[in-house]
């Protein structure tokens, strides 16, 4: 499946028994020698009362991470589609809390992200207090960064040309920063317009992505809080565009985007 170019295998783990160990996870998020994604996601039942599944997400390198925005909306389809629910709004238990998705009129999904973390521990991040902006020194060089966990951790940059941002060497580079001590997802942020943003995310595991869900939302949040954007935001991203809404403070943010399924098969391990 697909959320703007952001790819998934997604696997049903309520009517198969399935238990993967990270080197296969490894081989089917492979390009050249398995199927080839930014991440695996696993369908699984949820033992909460008040979710219908469990979401479970692995990065191409194997690892277990915590959220992933285009994959909800991806993960929400799916269960439609495969008929394990006949739910319009869908409640998900994920690594990191209970998220709720909605399927829109128009086939777009809508996930409620939870209200934005801005206190450094959640990142966690080697910080105090919670500024609008932290000062990050990479390679001797000094670097204005947003911080916030969307359920997972993201540093957030601006620069005035995407196209110039160095997001293979700086990403990686802050990606691996010992001041992230479970690694951190990184956006470059160009701001075109207080209702509109261009973005690109080298994310953790994974490298640059076509798009990130989490990115935008982390991205977005940051830009209110600094009171750069409005709280309704179009973010172009590499491979098509995410809406984004945040009242601020003390609210849940709504990320609204497509996703769909590309094709169904099977593979040997």
């Amino acid at each position: 499946m697909q959320g703007i170019g952001n790819d998934f295998v997604v696997i049903d783990a309520i009517n198969q028994k399935i238990a993967l160990t990270r080197d296969q996870i490894r081989h089917i998020a492979n390009r050249h020698f398995g199927v080839g994604c930014d991440q695996l996601l696993l369908v699984e039942s949820s033992e909460r009362q008040d979710a219908e599944f469990r979401y479970r997400i692995f990065n191409a390198d194997g690892g277990e991470v915590e959220q992933c925005g285009n994959g909800a909306r991806c993960f929400a389809r799916f269960v439609t589609e495969e008929g394990l629910t006949d739910s319009q709004v869908i409640p998900v238990e994920t690594k990191s809390g209970l998220i709720q998705l909605e399927l829109e009129d128009d086939g777009r999904v809508t996930v409620d992200m939870g209200e934005p973390d801005f206190n450094p521990a959640s990142l966690p991040f080697d910080a105090k207090g919670t500024p609008e902006y932290h000062e990050l020194v990479v390679n001797d060089e000094k670097y204005a960064i947003g911080a916030v966990s969307m359920g997972n951790p993201h540093a957030v940059l601006l620069v005035d040309s995407l196209k110039d941002a160095p997001v293979q060497t700086l990403g990686a580079a802050i990606e691996s920063h010992p001041r992230f001590p479970q690694r951190v997802n990184v956006g470059f942020m160009e701001i075109e317009d207080r209702d509109n943003i261009r973005l690109r995310v080298y994310e953790r595991g994974a490298g640059e992505t076509m798009a990130c869900g989490t990115g935008a939302c982390a991205a977005v949040a940051v830009g209110i809080k600094n009171r750069l954007l409005d709280a309704r935001v179009q973010v172009e991203l590499r491979g098509g565009d995410l809406t984004i809404y945040w009242p601020g403070t003390g609210s849940h943010l709504m990320m609204t985007g497509p996703a769909e399924n590309v094709y169904k098969g099977q593979i040997e391990l």
